[in-house]
């Protein structure tokens, strides 16, 4: 063929693109976008531009709904029902694989042995090659309890009814003293109870156990004991079945209802949950009642006796799940099993995904609550990692969340390597070292939420640098060390801090100052911290626990905003506050305040469509004739909070209370949300300085933030920087765990822990200011640091 005849595509090959038209989720302003397939496309933007919206709300949701739909009728009913997205056009999907950074769930039972396959691959593994035998692999599993039992069972054979004796018994590797927890709970029944009052007056102290509602009814009527006598003079076993009864059927009043002791009931609703998924005034009840210790019969590996006697090599599973991933990773490599041979190679590629990805330094028994949003995300990548899969499209969520400038290079070659198998690969992220290495860059903006939504940039990254968007100028910023640093007013002295693995750690952190903990993923920053400073009078905590709100949550609910306005609203009209809140009295009946009614159409996704009566406004017409300050409550509620804090600053309007919070919410960066607007539709930044407003106002000396530039593009972090500096000068002494090199150069002083992760961390490898550890380029974080600032 001759070379100026024309090359003919194959019809296959021109669907190299991934194609949105008109898209109006959330935020996006009826934008189109062309995407191209096998390539690195990152989304930036600042927090709340409408990244997350465009890339999983809609080519993610669409995909995984079409995905779905292939599957038959009976089967979608057991699926989450997904809406399809508002959009005009989406042509060129491909399956999409989404890798977010929810946190793993926090169930007391889940580890990241059971989270993953590892576990269950140990256990076959031990039940296989494991002397003594022991039998088959749910023997070496703490959540399958030992049963057994017998009996005469009566079938029908030939006609006839014949009894048979028949026994079964279960071998399960739960250690029968904590029921596979690894903890056992003491209650101290002071907390319980005030034993000098009767049931009528109140002694039970439990929240939620009031005599006027059903908990009266059963206690009273039960029987069992004198609801009238102080609790002290209680013979024996009245104390008992109030104590430890088992739930029992009783009849009170006609109804059947079921009595259970005090114990019981509490370890049922309170102490079998995860501590962090409680509301705070219960999670303050369970730490004042409950003290967890170490099951002093499985020493906290959650096994019983046999599975942990079972050995290969002198090793038992509770060993194995107790080591450091990178070593576990060399000693099943040495195994030499031909029986089981396909079964250690796919082990052996499992826990070397582990190491390679950066989370060498954990082990099988940590429990999977225990795990930041960024280890969470990495240990989801892991099955991806050697799925022989191509032609899919791969969507990350900030996947270099948590991660040291030195792991970011790693993270960076492994989403390379996912899209030289030939997938299509979409980022959503704000670290410019991530950014680098995109080949196509889509940046949204100009702002952030009703001032966002617009496609601002398309092209390389050099196009980017270049552009003049937001994202563009601020992408070559650096800070430069700070020439002068705070003289500290006091210290926080921590002694001998030997949590997870933490060796022995003497520090002296200075009050009254901004300090920085630094150090690799898994060094042991959050270890020091929640091991050795979190628990002291007068520190705040702000970790990066997500926010968890339904729909008819808003950012006015989550700060205590409401409770104020409501107030106001009811003493201006002579009403009661109830009636202003749209998920109590004052809720539109048509839509029971949730301003949209959902249709439900069996398998398929329902529809919502704004309520007819309200017009989405969530409140009955009566409620919206109430004003305070010329303004009914729907109208205050689709305020932006940078409106409502100068609409009750003064005038008629004036409320220091709800002002004082707003400020608050301006001061993190939030002016632009509106106070109604449903925490669902916050993108992860927004709800990360939504908690950080809400906790600022709490009374405390000391506040820990747990690496508050998460999910914040780099303008925003300027504004971060300079809200850390007004705490400090306001006389708070403010500790940051963080990897941003930006604020690491802001800070007054630098603690660096390393040198490695795992056991190879645990150690304090630098203490100064940020000019000193440029000035040494001692440790891993002062080779990127003084790299950062040009030094």
């Amino acid at each position: 063929m001759d070379e100026g005849a024309a090359v003919s595509v194959h019809a296959a090959d021109s669907h190299d693109l991934i194609r949105v038209t008109g898209a109006r989720v959330n935020n996006l302003k009826d934008i189109s976008v062309e995407i191209p397939k096998r390539r690195l496309t990152v989304f930036t933007g600042v927090s709340g531009s409408g990244k997350s919206s465009l890339v999983f709300h809609t080519i993610a949701a669409e995909s995984q709904r079409m995905i779905n739909e292939t599957y038959s009728a009976f089967v979608q009913g057991f699926m989450p029902s997904l809406a399809r997205p508002d959009v005009d056009v989406l042509d060129g999907l491909t399956t999409a694989i989404i890798v977010d950074q929810q946190r793993m769930g926090a169930d007391p039972r889940s580890t990241v042995g059971t989270a993953t396959d590892t576990g269950a691959m140990l256990r076959i593994l031990f039940s296989r090659l494991g002397q003594p035998h022991l039998g088959p692999p749910q023997a070496f599993s703490f959540n399958v309890a030992s049963i057994s039992g017998g009996g005469a069972v009566t079938f029908e054979r030939g006609g006839q009814n014949v009894k048979e004796r028949r026994s079964f018994s279960i071998t399960g590797g739960m250690c029968p003293r904590c029921e596979g927890r690894g903890s056992v709970n003491d209650i101290d029944l002071a907390a319980l109870y005030d034993d000098s009052r009767s049931i009528n007056e109140g002694a039970i102290t439990i929240p939620g156990y009031s005599m006027e509602g059903w908990h009266g009814r059963i206690f009273r009527g039960c029987g069992f004991f004198d609801p009238d006598k102080p609790i002290r003079d209680f013979t024996k076993k009245q104390l008992n079945d109030l104590l430890h009864k088992e739930p029992t059927r009783i009849k009170v009043e006609g109804i059947n209802l079921t009595y259970a002791g005090l114990i019981p009931s509490i370890q049922k609703s309170y102490l079998s949950k995860d501590i962090d998924a409680l509301q705070p005034h219960i999670r303050a009840f369970v730490e004042r009642v409950a003290t967890f210790t170490t099951c002093p019969e499985c020493d906290g590996t959650r096994l019983t006796e046999g599975a942990r006697s079972s050995k290969i090599k002198g090793i038992s599973i509770a060993d194995a799940c107790a080591m450091q991933i990178s070593d576990l990773a060399a000693w099943v490599g040495a195994l030499d099993e031909p029986s089981v041979a396909p079964l250690l190679a796919n082990l052996r590629h499992t826990l070397d995904s582990f190491v390679e990805i950066g989370l060498g330094y954990l082990s099988l028994d940590r429990p999977s609550g225990t795990l930041s949003g960024g280890e969470a995300q990495r240990t989801k990548m892991i099955r991806h990692l050697g799925s022989s899969l191509t032609d899919v499209t791969y969507v990350f969520d900030e996947p270099t969340i948590g991660l040291h400038p030195h792991d970011i290079a790693r993270m960076n070659a492994l989403l390379r390597q996912l899209r030289d198998k030939g997938n299509t690969v979409l980022v959503v992220e704000h670290k410019p070292e991530a950014i680098a290495i995109a080949d196509h860059v889509v940046d949204l903006g100009p702002r952030a939420g009703s001032a966002g939504g617009e496609i601002v940039f398309e092209g390389t990254v050099e196009g980017l640098r270049t552009s003049g968007t937001l994202t563009g100028k601020h992408f070559d910023d650096r800070v430069s060390v700070k020439p002068e640093v705070r003289t500290p007013s006091g210290a926080l002295e921590v002694r001998g801090a030997r949590t997870h693995n933490l060796q022995g750690v003497d520090v002296d952190i200075p009050l009254g100052v901004l300090v920085v903990l630094t150090g690799v993923a898994g060094s042991g920053k959050s270890s020091l911290v929640n091991g050795s400073v979190a628990g002291r009078d007068g520190v705040v905590a702000i970790d990066q626990g997500a926010i968890r709100g339904s729909r008819r949550s808003n950012p006015a609910t989550y700060t205590g905003l409401l409770e104020p306005i409501r107030k106001a609203f009811a003493k201006a009209n002579g009403v009661k506050p109830a009636l202003f809140s749209a998920n109590s009295e004052g809720a539109c009946p048509n839509c029971n305040g949730n301003g949209v009614v959902y249709t439900d159409l069996g398998m398929m996704a329902g529809v919502a469509h704004p309520c007819e009566v309200c017009e989405g406004k969530r409140f009955d017409a009566a409620v919206l004739e109430y004003r305070f300050g010329g303004r009914d409550i729907s109208e205050v509620l689709t305020m932006s909070v940078a409106d409502a804090e100068l609409f009750f600053a003064a005038g008629d309007a004036k409320l220091p209370a709800a002002h004082k919070i707003l400020e608050r919410l301006v001061d993190v960066g939030l002016g632009y949300l509106t106070i109604g607007q449903p925490l669902t539709t916050l993108s992860g930044g927004e709800r990360q300085r939504l908690k950080l407003a809400t906790h600022m106002g709490e009374k405390g000396d000391v506040l820990i933030l747990d690496e508050p530039t998460s999910g914040l593009h780099l303008a925003d972090v300027e504004q971060l920087l300079g809200l850390l500096d007004r705490l400090v000068d306001a006389g708070k002494s403010v500790i940051v765990i963080e990897h941003h090199q930006a604020v690491m150069a802001h800070a007054d002083w630098i603690i660096d822990l390393g040198p490695g992760a795992g056991h190879d961390g645990g150690r304090i490898v630098f203490e100064g200011t940020p000019a000193d550890l440029v000035a040494a380029r001692s440790t891993l974080t002062g080779d990127h640091l003084a790299a950062y600032v040009g030094a």
